[in-house]
């Protein structure tokens, strides 16, 4: 088994072709995952608020199942990324979706012995979905080049686009569903998401063979191009990239979360059908990937710190928008949201690509393991609050704090700027002095 597995990567590392055909059939594999897993992560982002309001009796907790399952999140990022750095891809992405759905499983029943406990328990193994969801945007950047790797990200995300807008506009269909077999209608959309995250899992775990990640190990490790004196620089210009590339997606998922959990609460209370707040998150969830094409060639062709700095921007002008609406303006619900969702695809993908820039290839699973980790926090703290803000002041408070907060971005992209430039002509200076003693 041992000869196998090192006869096939050297047939990819003697062959470049061979490298693009299995990029391109990644990047099919991971899209097909993808749609199941949209389809499954749109649950609690829907109906989650509702259902725990409903089942404790009070709006002020109705940020709890957000927090629960993006903390839940933040657990298996990291056990998902382990997984992977040691496994592969395959593995530790299957496994993940798996965990995933029999989490939603659990909602369901919790839903039906009406356990809050339960309830929260299962929420926080159903986070493993989300997790592995976004972590899935990783895989096809594994054998990618550098000027393709936005665009890499951006095709396994905008294929979680069908699966993540239908979702929502089936809720109520899974209601009735759930309604005919004994199960409270709010829980029918967690059978959905059961049934897409194992679905996901199976197919990544069928097949993604031969593991992209573990082929890209074995092509980087006959490389042996690299210029010694060049990596002290090098790793210095990496730990800034990691961290801004995290602090860009942490602020941009923390005034999403924190947006997004409370607006069908906010619907509700204006008087909005569960109809009317599907297609509104329909929206949302749909401008979360649906751009991505766009903006990873963007990303790739003007850069990650532009469209760093153009997703502080837009969120800030959709939290404007939310705060400024009409409760009962469906139209300016949806617009506030579809912005939310553009303005954090824009500091996801940018953040991402930068996350895959700075990283060595033989930790970079991990390292993006360890990174989803304080993404997934920063969502479980975003909706966590986002109820007790509303409680103790208004959505509308909420709403303009939330796109004050996203300009935070702009200065510690212009300090990323700053630094990058300041690395590049301290490179370019042993050069110079070796002219100077050569004349």
């Amino acid at each position: 088994m041992v000869g196998k597995t090192k006869n096939l990567a050297q047939e990819y590392i003697d062959n470049p072709e061979k490298q693009k055909q299995l990029y391109k059939r990644t990047l099919i594999i991971v899209v097909i995952s993808q749609m199941f897993g949209g389809a499954g992560l749109a649950a609690g982002i829907t109906v989650g608020a509702l259902l725990a309001e409903q089942m404790l009796g009070t709006n002020a907790f109705a940020g709890i199942p957000a927090a629960l399952f993006t903390l839940g999140s933040a657990g298996a990022a990291l056990i998902v990324g382990r997984l992977s750095n040691r496994y592969g891809r395959r593995m530790g992405l299957a496994t993940g979706f798996i965990v995933g759905g029999v989490g939603a499983v659990g909602v369901v029943f919790a839903a039906v012995l009406n356990s809050v406990v339960l309830l929260f328990i299962s929420l926080l193994v159903y986070g493993a979905g989300t997790a592995t969801n976004l972590q899935a945007r990783y895989a096809g950047t594994d054998l990618a080049t550098n000027k393709q790797r936005g665009t890499a990200v951006s095709i396994a995300m905008v294929s979680t686009t069908l699966g993540a807008v239908a979702g929502p506009n089936l809720v109520d269909v899974m209601g009735s569903l759930a309604h005919s077999i004994g199960v409270p209608e709010l829980a029918g959309p967690f059978i959905l998401s059961a049934t897409a995250f194992i679905l996901a899992g199976l197919v990544l775990f069928a097949l993604l063979r031969p593991d992209p990640f573990i082929i890209a190990l074995k092509i980087n490790a006959n490389k042996k191009d690299m210029e010694i004196n060049e990596i002290p620089k090098k790793n210095q210009l990496n730990k800034k990239g990691i961290t801004v590339g995290a602090i860009i997606m942490v602020l941009s998922q923390i005034v999403m979360i924190a947006i997004m959990t409370m607006t069908p609460i906010h619907m509700g209370h204006h008087g909005h059908s569960l109809g009317a707040i599907g297609l509104v998150i329909g929206f949302h969830i749909g401008a979360m990937y649906f751009p991505s094409l766009i903006t990873g060639i963007l990303v790739d062709k003007i850069g990650r710190p532009a469209m760093a700095i153009a997703s502080g921007l837009t969120l800030l002008i959709s939290g404007g928008i939310a705060a400024a609406a009409p409760g009962d303006s469906l139209l300016l619900m949806i617009l506030a949201l579809t912005l939310l969702g553009i303005g954090w695809n824009f500091g996801l993908i940018s953040g991402t690509a930068l996350i895959v820039d700075s990283t060595e290839l033989s930790t970079r699973a991990k390292t993006q393991g360890t990174v989803d980790v304080f993404i997934a926090l920063a969502g479980s703290t975003g909706g966590a609050m986002s109820g007790m803000v509303v409680a103790g002041s208004s959505y509308e408070m909420l709403s303009l704090a939330g796109g004050i907060v996203s300009l935070v971005l702009i200065p510690v992209v212009i300090w990323f700027i700053g630094s990058e430039n300041k690395q590049k002509r301290s490179l370019k200076e042993p050069s110079l002095n070796k002219k100077v003693k050569g004349l």
